[in-house]
């Protein structure tokens, strides 16, 4: 018999981990204050990229990143079947562009140690780069080429771990406006503005920024705060790019609807998510030293999200030590689509009393109340 959860928060974590503990036999009720995926999950890219988007070295997050990315392959085609709905997910492999010496070089030394965590990427240059991505500035010098990356399309990812979660048996709650944690220690009561009683075993915060708002429940710092990330895309005009396209100011990426997503551009906003030429504008103006044929043209579709940042950019992720009955997972920042997998395992064995990796007290909730 498996225990009464509640999950708070039903973006791209929630929703994940309700569809793991649901798997595992356990009664899932999730609980979501707008829409299921209305936030930074909707928003998103859909990247998995932890070798280009990890650039120093295998710390615990890279690893972390990576365990996500292994999990993909299955988790996809379990999203997939549970939910009866398909969703894009195209091995496209990535290019971290260099424009200078110095930059190649960095990508030597990175090459070197990912290698050792299952890459096969090499550097690209000269022709054998422009046959690869034919539409590339020529001002590219050389290109870190990482075959095992991938992306999915976000919307129709967070909408089939939705339908996924619906068909196995989650109970979901939306648009419930405002959730207060009335009781955690001795068993879990979570109310909605409405009046609304929610009652479970155990708790699992998966509300990205708005777990801040639990800090004085808890009595713990959750120092949880929203980025804006703002992003543009291109429509068919643009040409054919193949890859994943990776600088240090930022990226792009195809799609198979025909678009060519550029971002992202981020401030620190509060929770507004409007759109400011400024943020745009920068876009504009790297993406176009990428892809010269982009100089005239003006993207078709503009938005942003609120990306969920802890101080020092790790999740939160893991159980707090004067209750077992609740457990963090949150803060992803702008990594919450490729991490889903990897959170949802983790949280699921957490729960269930199993033995974790090593490298998850990097990760402890705690941390910043020490």
């Amino acid at each position: 018999m498996g225990d009464r959860i509640v999950v708070m928060g039903g973006g791209v974590i929630g929703l994940s981990c309700a569809l793991e503990l649901r798997r595992r036999g356990h009664e899932v009720t999730l609980l979501e204050i707008v829409d299921c995926g209305g936030q930074a999950s909707g928003a998103a890219a859909g990247m998995l990229a932890p070798y280009s988007e990890n650039v120093e070295g295998p710390d615990a997050f890279f690893k972390l990143c990576l365990g996500s990315l292994n999990l993909y392959p299955a988790w996809k085609d379990e999203v997939r079947t549970l939910s009866g709905q398909t969703f894009e997910y195209t091995e496209s492999g990535s290019l971290y562009a260099a424009y200078h010496d110095a930059d190649r070089l960095s990508l030597e030394g990175r090459l070197l140690w990912q290698r050792a965590f299952g890459s096969t990427g090499r550097i690209l240059e000269g022709e054998e780069l422009f046959r690869a991505e034919p539409l590339l500035s020529r001002d590219v010098k050389a290109a870190l080429y990482t075959p095992e990356e991938s992306h999915v399309y976000a919307p129709d990812y967070v909408r089939a771990l939705e339908k996924a979660c619906e068909l196995t048996g989650v109970a979901i709650f939306e648009r419930l406006e405002a959730l207060t944690v009335e009781e955690w220690e001795h068993s879990v009561v979570v109310r909605a503005k409405d009046g609304r009683r929610f009652e479970g075993d155990r708790l699992l915060v998966c509300s990205g920024a708005w777990a801040k708002e639990l800090e004085e429940t808890f009595g713990i710092r959750i120092p949880i705060y929203p980025i804006r990330g703002q992003i543009c895309a291109y429509g068919q005009e643009a040409g054919e790019v193949r890859h994943m396209v990776f600088t240090s100011q930022g990226y792009l990426v195809a799609k198979a609807n025909g678009t060519l997503v550029c971002g992202a551009s981020e401030d620190v906003a509060g929770f507004d998510t409007s759109v400011t030429e400024r943020g745009i504008d920068r876009l504009r103006h790297w993406n176009r030293q990428a892809f010269l044929g982009l100089a005239d043209l003006t993207p078709f579709h503009r938005w942003a999200g609120l990306r969920p940042s802890t101080q020092d950019g790790y999740p939160l992720l893991g159980q707090l030590s004067e209750s077992k009955r609740v457990m963090l997972a949150a803060g992803h920042y702008r990594n919450g689509i490729l991490l889903s997998p990897v959170t949802a395992k983790l949280a699921a064995d957490a729960i269930e009393g199993a033995e974790l990796p090593e490298w998850m007290s990097a990760f402890d909730p705690e941390r910043f109340s020490l």
